[in-house]
């Protein structure tokens, strides 16, 4: 199973049950057939933008915020996602265009999203090639070149 299934697996499995541990949730993908390390599993809840809420009768379990607003992406999640998918980065008007190896563009674009970067207006992501539209009065140079800086490119 590749790594997006396998997170939209876990998105599934935080809705249906409480999910108390990392280890609990490796279990539970193990009998489905779905092998992952806790530190795989790790990573993908920190991708996920997963926090540990405290359910009635105090014990914490993970879930998923359903609104994307309060699933703020850490700057050095947001650092290692650029640097590890963006290949490209180019500017016109109020638009930048990063390009991502082939299928990664919505990984790159969701975590724009969550960051709350005070000048991005949204993202569109196809499968490769994402838009990030800044907000108006805001140079897309400038915009390019700070995803330039968090990226290393």
């Amino acid at each position: 199973m590749n790594k997006r299934r396998r997170q939209h697996r876990i998105a599934e499995v935080l809705r249906e049950q409480a999910i108390t541990s990392q280890s609990q949730l490796v279990d539970i993908l193990e009998s489905e057939g779905v092998h992952a390390t806790q530190a795989t599993v790790s990573r993908d809840l920190d991708e996920l933008g997963a926090i540990k809420v405290r359910m009635s009768g105090g014990e914490a379990a993970y879930a998923i915020p359903e609104n994307p607003a309060d699933r703020v992406v850490p700057e050095d999640l947001l650092k290692r996602v650029l640097g590890n998918w963006v290949i490209d980065i180019q500017a016109s008007a109020n638009i930048v265009v990063l390009r991502t190896p082939p299928g990664s563009a919505h990984v790159v674009a969701s975590a724009i999203d969550r960051a709350g970067m005070p000048d991005v207006l949204g993202t569109v992501a196809g499968d490769d090639t994402l838009f990030v539209v800044a907000f108006e009065g805001t140079p897309a140079k400038k915009l390019a070149d700070q995803f330039r800086e968090i990226a290393d490119l």
